[in-house]
């Protein structure tokens, strides 16, 4: 029995998506990765075909769907074999701080742009001494009359060279209390002050244009802070559940995919004239590799629907997070050693996976920070 419903609608919807990654996006991935970025261009293709935050209203120009067409999105983009793309962190990450908090000015004035994949928007948390630990943020917001002035510098930012719009943590040095002093602002890339880093070079995600983010004396209007003053901390706490929800059901359907790339390897490699698939050694190993799968998308489905309900299911979705984003380097890892020397190859694509995975324990929040939130939870 599946846990997730999906209508005819969804279907017709993710074969449509399914189309254009085929077509459009996955005969470009490997260029995109020895270029190390991902042109702007298929942007705005996505948000021609409608694939771009779907969850907005259509007030502001967006479709309104539920999160099961976030879903398809997510699943079919990593069946491409890359992570530069990253539709989903614009769409059901960044995107929803201005739904949920923006002044209608600011909604009316970005969200349509978002949707249409004209704006392609960051978050700009982590800081070279500040990651997980939010309350470590050194960036500062001076307010000077109707504007404020930022200063600090952001790394690790996703998105960074294609962004027009960064949603950015800073804080009040005049308020003492870490939390209470955390504020979010929408700048724009065009803001006086505000420059951008070139890409980092990283082990994996290598069309991703991660890069630093510098604020010297930029100034951003007043009216472009989310929420009322103080209120960044809680903000941020409101939507890290999806995101770290988001981030759990990535690294489940790469498990998926890598998994299935590798038994069908399997299948059609000998050794001694028999199918790799037929040695005992390899056949337990798949098993194994497939339970752990099994697993973790039955845990994540039922996360999944729990959230669309509206459920507070912060410990299990760190829990999700921990636990999913290792067994998925566990399970390429496995692969890698079914694929043998060949699984060295960058055109049999697993060795990408391993690489590409092996950051997901660290972002949105690292597995160690996971593990104490969901023990805090449950009263340890």
């Amino acid at each position: 029995m599946n846990i997730l419903t999906y209508t005819d609608a969804h279907e017709a919807f993710r074969q449509r998506v399914r189309n254009f990654f085929k077509a459009e996006v996955a005969p470009h991935a490997d260029a995109w990765e020895k270029k190390g970025i991902v042109p702007r261009e298929i942007w705005r293709r996505m948000g021609k075909e409608g694939f771009l935050c779907l969850g907005v209203p259509k007030a502001y120009g967006g479709p309104g769907l539920d999160f099961l067409y976030a879903l398809i999105v997510i699943n079919e983009l990593v069946h491409t074999c890359h992570f530069g793309l990253l539709a989903p962190l614009h769409s059901d990450v960044v995107v929803p701080y201005i739904t949920a908090f923006a002044s209608e000015n600011l909604k009316k004035r970005y969200l349509p742009g978002c949707v249409k994949g004209d704006i392609i928007t960051a978050l700009a948390m982590t800081e070279p001494g500040a990651g997980s630990d939010l309350t470590s943020i050194a960036t500062t917001a001076k307010e000077d009359g109707d504007e404020v002035i930022l200063n600090g510098q952001k790394t690790f930012i996703s998105c960074g060279i294609n962004c027009g719009l960064v949603i950015v943590a800073a804080r009040d040095p005049s308020v003492k209390d870490s939390y209470s002093g955390l504020d979010l602002y929408l700048v724009e890339a065009s803001a006086p002050g505000f420059e951008k880093g070139n890409c980092l070079n990283k082990m994996g995600w290598h069309s991703q244009d991660t890069a630093e983010l510098f604020f010297n004396d930029c100034r951003v209007p007043l009216s472009n802070r989310l929420g009322t003053k103080g209120s960044g901390f809680m903000m941020l706490m409101n939507k890290l559940q999806q995101e770290r929800l988001v981030c759990a059901v990535s690294a489940q359907t790469a498990a998926e995919c890598a998994l299935e790339m590798t038994i069908d390897y399997c299948r059609k490699n000998t050794v001694g004239g028999r199918p790799l698939v037929k040695f005992q050694e390899n056949q337990h190993r798949i098993v194994d590799m497939s339970t752990e799968v099994k697993l973790g998308r039955t845990f994540v489905d039922k996360l999944v629907a729990e959230h669309m309900e509206g459920k507070a299911v912060v410990a299990e979705v760190s829990m999700a997070k921990a636990w999913i984003t290792e067994m998925a380097v566990r399970v390429a890892e496995g692969c890698m050693d079914l694929y043998g020397t060949n699984g060295n190859l960058e055109e049999l694509r697993i060795g990408r996976f391993w690489r590409d995975l092996r950051v997901m324990a660290i972002f949105a929040g690292t597995n160690e920070i996971m593990r104490n939130i969901a023990a805090k939870f449950m009263g340890l």
